[in-house]
């Protein structure tokens, strides 16, 4: 089981949400002071790497760098995976906190994957730690979601969340205060990104990057969730059998096979976290429904086929995006 860090733990100054897609960090007192894409841009990274950029800079550096600049992502799946790269976007992320705290060494909680392992919850808090923070306190997003959406996870009752992230899908039962069962699907939205990159290369020998992709989702999401399967998605890219750059048109009824290769992966973690939670929190939850967070959640796609495939109302958050960081700032105004 999992739980929410102790009440009455010494207060922190700020929390941050590093996520696999944007890192949020809430000051105590201020709220939201930094929403920026979680990447890095590194000069000569293959020798020393040089720190060149971060956040909102970086992003638009991706698929543009000449040698011997390249982008680098902190996260992968949700969890940490270049130590480096996470440093320098902490300290970059945190870099215009009020200077009494940056003098002082700023007290910090760090949201993670709640399934993330001990190995990797010692990486995360040793990059935080080189960023100049001071002993931070590791907190499981899906717990934060929960709080940050309103929940009342303190009482004996079942909740369930669904965190759809960048990163990973994170499923967790919740009562007491406590992560009583989660089940994850590793690659979250990017996952998607990737399906449909695969997707377009193998079915139209065509070629497009990471960002063309993320676009891409956004608007197939939306016009599946009006129910536009007929309209045609225009997609700019690299046609790959004649070398040249070129927009074609696909239909949203193609892609949506891609998609529903992802939304099944999201409803066997659903269904495996039902599966294995206690009959009278099964009961609450029927009761109460579902509740989505995350990016991925917005279009309401996964909702309507989570109520339909299990029967248990399933509804997003008011600000699936900010559910995470919402939690955070909860519990840093905690012993007020």
């Amino acid at each position: 089981m999992t739980r929410i860090p102790n009440r009455s733990h010494r207060r922190a100054d700020i929390a941050i949400d590093l996520g696999t897609a944007n890192t949020l960090v809430v000051e105590r007192g201020s709220g939201i002071v930094f929403d920026e894409p979680s990447i890095c841009c590194f000069k000569a990274f293959d020798a020393v790497p040089e720190f060149v950029a971060a956040g909102a800079e970086a992003q638009t550096y991706v698929g543009r760098t000449p040698k011997p600049l390249k982008i680098v992502r902190p996260l992968r799946n949700g969890v940490l995976s270049d130590m480096a790269a996470a440093r320098e976007l902490l300290r970059f992320a945190t870099r215009t906190l009020r200077p009494a705290w940056r003098l002082a060494r700023t007290r910090a909680l760090i949201g993670l994957p709640a399934d993330a392992t001990e190995a990797e919850q010692r990486a995360l808090a040793t990059a935080a730690v080189d960023a100049g923070l001071a002993e931070p306190e590791l907190v499981p997003e899906p717990l934060m979601s929960a709080i940050g959406v309103g929940l009342a996870v303190d009482e004996p009752r079942g909740r369930m969340v669904v965190d759809c992230g960048a990163g990973t899908t994170e499923v967790v039962v919740i009562s007491l205060g406590r992560i009583c069962f989660s089940r994850s699907a590793r690659g979250g939205g990017e996952a998607l990104d990737r399906m449909l990159i695969e997707h377009l290369h193998q079915l139209h020998r065509f070629q497009i990057g990471s960002s063309t992709a993320e676009r891409l989702k956004l608007e197939l999401s939306s016009l599946l969730a009006r129910g536009a399967t007929s309209a045609l998605l225009e997609v700019r890219g690299l046609d790959v059998a004649q070398g040249i750059p070129r927009t074609i048109a696909v239909p949203a009824s193609e892609l949506l096979a891609v998609w529903n290769r992802y939304s099944q992966e999201v409803l066997g973690a659903v269904r495996a976290a039902l599966a294995e939670t206690p009959p009278e929190l099964c009961r609450d939850i029927l009761e109460d429904g579902i509740i989505l967070t995350g990016g991925a959640a917005m279009t309401g796609l996964l909702a309507c086929l989570i109520s339909d495939q299990t029967g248990i109302e399933t509804r997003v958050s008011e600000a699936p995006l900010k559910a995470v960081a919402d939690g955070l700032s909860t519990l840093l105004g905690e012993g007020r």
